[in-house]
């Protein structure tokens, strides 16, 4: 009888327990992809702090320093579309947004 290799990280049963994964392969992608993860959360929460003090610079009233933040924004959510951390379609759409808040 022939098994096939199992290269997932880990599976999920009904109880909610997360079973490693004995293949030497699935040990070094669980680990490659848990810093992967925390690379992806931190980017997710540099570009929501950079929108929030975008928005916090538009409310303040101050024009000249909502544009400044907007440009490190736009840069923030462009390099986390490049690295896939969110679609390039999303990132445009969030830029957009921000491009409307400012013009208005």
């Amino acid at each position: 009888m022939h098994f096939k290799k199992c290269y997932y990280t880990f599976v999920i049963k009904k109880g909610g327990d997360k079973k490693m994964a004995n293949i030497k392969s699935a040990k070094k992608r669980a680990k490659v992809i848990a810093k992967k993860t925390a690379n992806n959360k931190v980017r997710r929460t540099m570009i929501k702090s950079s929108e929030r003090s975008f928005v916090e610079a538009l409310e303040a009233g101050d024009k000249n320093l909502a544009s400044e933040r907007f440009k490190q924004a736009e840069k923030i959510i462009y390099k986390a579309a490049a690295k896939h951390v969110i679609h390039k379609n999303a990132a445009a759409r969030k830029v957009s947004r921000l491009q409307r808040m400012l013009n208005a």
